[in-house]
């Protein structure tokens, strides 16, 4: 099979592209950041440029993992947000539209406003932040220009490691560091999604051919506290560095979170094709694999 990808730079792309490749796939890489020789330029905003990329390359597929995931920076900058997550979307399944690919649309937990806990794919949708906001049109869009798509969410995305530079990377450095004490949010829950457990489980989903809206997180669901207590075992640290619990309040940030983005991979279940670990497990061994570097 023939894919495009966008966002190839990114950090989800890190894990998904060498994992299509060693499948015997062909691979477009695009970005607007060309960090490596393989990835070509392509501004994702720009519908023209779209849609001669996508004419001349005719792909089968279009994996368009390209968004902007700043949630600050969407809230500060409204229109770029949308521009990129929205419009920028449209632009992509126009051209799939033209060109007869199909699509793959990555999506997000913050489309939900925390009012339930945890959500599955049949639940309601409203998001809280513009970042949500701009996802979930370009969900919509997808929803209503094509038919053969799938839109899947993740949560909290974890990986790529010096590419994530987030919040168990920042934590590890300051282990590293000596520091012995850490605070960490608990009153917000989210469910932890591996880069390299998603990309695992990703072709099973593509080769059902059961088109549609789909979650796809690891299993179970926990605050970033949670996190940081299991980081400092991890690490091999519990009884040395203490982590203290406090509110959102503590780190005050341009953009509101839900109290919950916490999702259920229901459908995956029910086709018997969640293969996710849990969120422990997978923590655990991206530490071991990356605490040195």
């Amino acid at each position: 099979m023939k894919i495009l990808v966008t966002g190839a730079a990114g950090m989800l792309a890190a894990e998904v592209v060498p994992m299509l490749l060693a499948r015997g796939h062909e691979v477009v890489q695009t970005d607007i950041n060309q960090r490596i020789p393989d990835i070509e330029a392509l501004e994702v905003r720009d519908k023209a440029k779209v849609l001669e990329k996508i004419k001349k390359e005719k792909p089968d597929y279009v994996f368009h993992l390209a968004a902007e995931t700043d949630v600050d920076l969407c809230e500060k900058d409204p229109d770029h947000a949308y521009i990129v997550n929205t419009l920028g979307t449209e632009n992509i399944v126009v051209a799939c539209k033209e060109f007869s690919s199909k699509l793959l649309y990555i999506s997000t937990g913050a489309v939900f406003d925390g009012k339930k806990g945890i959500y599955d794919e049949f639940d309601n949708v409203n998001p809280v932040n513009i970042y949500g906001r701009s996802k979930l049109e370009g969900e919509k869009i997808v929803q209503d220009m094509l038919t053969e798509y799938f839109i899947i969410r993740a949560g909290w995305m974890v990986g790529g490691w010096d590419l994530d530079k987030k919040f168990v990377y920042k934590i590890v450095q300051q282990l590293k560091q000596g520091k012995k004490e850490l605070v960490a949010v608990d009153d917000k829950k989210g469910t932890p999604t591996f880069t390299k457990d998603f990309s695992a489980n990703l072709m099973n989903v593509i080769n059902s051919g059961r088109f549609g809206l789909y979650h796809m997180a690891n299993k179970g669901t926990c605050s970033r506290y949670d996190m940081a207590l299991k980081i400092v075992e991890y690490m091999d640290l519990a009884g040395v560095v203490t982590v203290k619990p406090v509110s959102s309040a503590y780190f005050p940030l341009p953009a509101p979170r839900s109290s919950s983005e916490a999702i259920r991979n229901y459908k995956l279940d029910m086709l018997g094709l969640n293969n996710m670990p849990n969120w422990e497990t997978s923590l655990a061994g991206y530490i071991k694999l990356n605490k040195d570097k």
